[in-house]
């Protein structure tokens, strides 16, 4: 298969196996508790939502209890994480691929997302994918990142350009018109077991 990165192709291929064997356990009960300190300033009025990049589907479990009507769908790029998260949820749409590459329509979802996949995404196509949130969504987007003023390239499992910390609500703000509703930050000390790792997070409504 053909990836627009090199990034592209480790997530697909080089990690994905050792990836869903490492992260297929996690506290939902306290994941759902972060869920909802994000989307609190939403009051919860999701019918739909995507995730891009959504891996075994750990946060696909955790927003069931959040958002128990709302109808799921997901992007994810690795066939194994694909086929995981298929065989334990069911989605209103599902894209195995790239996320350059899926190709739903415009303002399909409530709510688009991600958490802890632009980190991985080589920073000349971040706005690209940035694009797609912006697209797919037709009232809110979330992105949760790990953050750092300016942006830093990190090794990650043995390998250079793996991972990228940067300000990405900043970087949102600025190329989207969009408003910012909310941002926060969820310790790695409480929520590390629920697979969030210290992320910080903002909600856009476009």
């Amino acid at each position: 298969m053909k990836y627009n990165s090199d990034q592209e192709g480790f997530w697909a291929e080089d990690y994905s196996k050792e990836y869903i064997e490492k992260n297929s356990q996690f506290d939902d009960i306290k994941g759902a508790e972060g869920w909802s300190k994000i989307l609190n300033c939403t009051n919860f009025e999701i019918s739909s939502f995507l995730e891009l990049g959504c891996n075994v589907g750990r946060n696909i479990g955790q927003l069931q209890t959040v958002l128990p009507s709302a109808k799921p769908s997901v992007i994810e790029i690795s066939t194994e994480a694909f086929q995981y998260a298929n065989s334990k949820f069911t989605f209103e749409n599902s894209f195995n691929g790239s996320i350059l590459d899926s190709n739903f329509l415009e303002s399909s979802f409530d709510l688009t997302f991600t958490m802890g996949v632009l980190i991985h995404i080589n920073p000349e196509q971040l706005l690209d994918h940035m694009k797609k949130l912006y697209f797919y969504s037709n009232n809110y987007i979330v992105i949760g990142e790990y953050f750092n003023r300016t942006p830093v390239s990190l090794e990650y499992q043995g390998k250079k350009d793996r991972l990228f910390k940067r300000d990405f609500g900043k970087l949102f703000l600025e190329n989207f018109p969009v408003k910012l509703i909310d941002y926060g930050f969820l310790w790695g000390h409480i929520y590390d077991d629920a697979g969030f790792d210290d992320i910080t997070w903002w909600v856009f409504k476009k």
